[in-house]
């Protein structure tokens, strides 16, 4: 049984803009010289749609796509954000994590490992750092899931012995998994795919990067943010961090709730 005290985030989708198909918009609109100095595509996409709302391509202020999208972060035109999209795979996380996650709904689709199809008889676990901490209670954490752990494995074999008359495998193995299942703890490690926008994933990290949120979805949150510093610095650029004792960093927007 192996155990998880940290997650991991992998970035593994994000925009393309189909320069042809902007060319043949701005030449339909008399538009002949505009352009944008980044080459990140949610923040092209960003400026544009901002800049549809008031056609105003022709005569774009001087500074850039930063200019341009910092004066969007300080007026709070958030909308214009969410036309920024960036795919995730979280892992290395718990069902509470996940369970809290997807409270975030505008702005983010999910698709998460299924337990009735997936073996958790290889299940790994996440132990939350106040316990592992304290050998004790790590011993008293690994008692208690090795327990659970072995309980789903021999429910999952009953289970099939009983529904040995039903001729479909792989329906009996699932209807054996969907009920042992419910003996597994929150401590269980899954996997989630995350597709979010920015502007959604901004009001993320500024409510899970705080102080105030649990540790395991904190550390989710300065991951993300650590990443998208690098891939849209014009997005995400007005974090100051604070270290907390706990290791993990409390993220503050200088612009908040865009």
């Amino acid at each position: 049984m192996n155990i998880i005290r940290d997650p991991e985030v992998y970035l593994v989708g994000r925009q393309l803009v189909d320069d042809q198909a902007m060319e043949n918009f701005l030449r339909d609109h008399k538009v002949e010289t505009w352009s944008t100095d980044t080459e990140v595509g949610a923040e092209t996409l960003s400026e544009v749609a901002g800049r549809v709302c008031y056609m105003s391509f022709a005569k774009p202020r001087p500074g850039g796509n930063k200019a341009y999208l910092d004066n969007i972060l300080s007026s709070g035109h958030g909308s214009v954000l969410e036309h920024g999209v960036w795919n995730f795979i979280i892992t290395g996380v718990s069902r509470s994590f996940t369970h809290e996650l997807i409270r975030h709904r505008a702005g983010f689709g999910y698709s998460q490992l299924s337990q009735r199809y997936v073996d958790e008889s290889v299940a790994e676990y996440v132990e939350p750092d106040a316990i592992a901490a304290d050998p004790e209670l790590h011993q008293l954490w690994l008692d208690t899931v090795a327990q659970s752990h072995q309980a789903y494995m021999k429910l999952v074999e009953k289970l099939q012995e009983k529904l040995k008359d039903e001729p479909d495998k792989t329906l009996r193995r699932k209807l054996a998994r969907q009920a042992a299942r419910s003996v597994l703890p929150n401590a269980t490690e899954t996997k989630i795919f995350v597709t979010a926008n920015s502007r959604a994933l901004r009001h993320f990290i500024e409510l899970r990067a705080s102080r105030h949120a649990e540790p395991e979805i904190r550390k989710v949150a300065n991951k993300l943010l650590h990443i998208l510093e690098a891939e849209a610095p014009n997005i995400f650029w007005d974090y100051s961090k604070h270290p907390l004792p706990d290791g993990t960093l409390e993220a503050t927007p200088l612009h908040k709730k865009v």
